[in-house]
């Protein structure tokens, strides 16, 4: 899954490991959001948007492509 997790993480000057502490998660599962390895739950994509001061729509909103 695409996102935009590293860029708004790395606009708020925070380490993976930071996001993580501040989210409740290991760096290693914000990684793989970040890699779109992992799909989070509603609640830690809403948590990780808290933390980076973006809203839902920023960060995990993805343009459905042509068919």
């Amino acid at each position: 899954m695409e996102n935009k997790v590293k860029v708004s993480r790395v606009g708020m000057k925070l380490t993976q490991q930071e996001l993580a502490a501040k989210v409740g998660v290991t760096r290693q599962t914000i990684s793989l959001i970040e890699k779109g390895t992992y799909n989070p739950s509603l609640n830690l994509c809403l948590e990780i948007c808290y933390a980076v001061h973006k809203t839902l729509d920023d960060v995990f909103w993805i343009e459905k492509g042509e068919d």
